[in-house]
């Protein structure tokens, strides 16, 4: 399993594991594409390609912007 947690957002949830899965997955997973936020692996930034492993902890991070 992974641990999703998006900040700012309130929604924290368990996604099963797959083979392969990488960071895009998780994001659109809890509704967000990888435009709308940034990731953080284990406490590190991941790039939407970067590999995720069974056991990890996600945070996505809703961008904001402005005018």
């Amino acid at each position: 399993m992974i641990r999703v947690k998006v900040i700012g957002r309130n929604i924290e949830k368990e996604i099963e594991w797959k083979e392969g899965m990488r960071v895009r997955d998780i994001l659109r997973e809890v509704g967000f594409n990888t435009e709308s936020a940034i990731a953080k692996v284990n406490g590190k930034v991941a790039l939407e390609d970067s590999e995720v492993k069974d056991g990890d902890f996600v945070e996505v991070i809703p961008v904001v912007s402005g005018g």
